[in-house]
């Protein structure tokens, strides 16, 4: 895996965690997999990651943060659209395709949830995706 290579740690603040929801395993499967995948690109090697969620009665709202290389403000904006996709290499020449996060939104609103983005350049960034306990898909 590509995270050890980069010697990058994750940690994963799920376990313990006794969350139940309705939904389709293989999509957040994926949307977990993409910005995990994200995430570990666009970190510098020897960094970390943490997976983590809350929940409350309604919504559950995961978060995956990293130390990486950051977004900046006008990306933000057209990470999640399509006729804006633009790829960008991750920090050791990782290649990627601009689509996994267009996919992970259109997953995401599936079950009728929202995904977001908190980042500043140089600083890394946070992914949030938050969606309901229950979901009729």
């Amino acid at each position: 895996m590509i995270a050890k290579k980069k010697n990058i740690e994750i940690i994963n603040n799920l376990t313990g965690k006794n969350i139940s929801l309705m939904a389709d395993k293989n999509m957040l499967s994926l949307v977990f997999r993409n910005l995990l995948t994200n995430a570990v690109k666009f970190s510098n090697p020897g960094g970390k990651i943490w997976v983590d969620a809350e929940t409350n009665n309604q919504v559950v709202k995961f978060s995956i943060k990293d130390e990486g290389i950051g977004i900046p403000a006008e990306k933000i904006t057209i990470l999640f659209d399509l006729a804006e996709n633009t790829t960008q290499n991750g920090t050791s020449g990782e290649k990627g395709t601009g689509l996994g996060l267009i996919l992970s939104k259109e997953f995401i609103e599936m079950h009728k949830g929202k995904i977001w983005v908190e980042s500043e350049p140089g600083k890394g960034s946070i992914f949030y995706f938050s969606i309901p306990k229950n979901t009729d898909l």
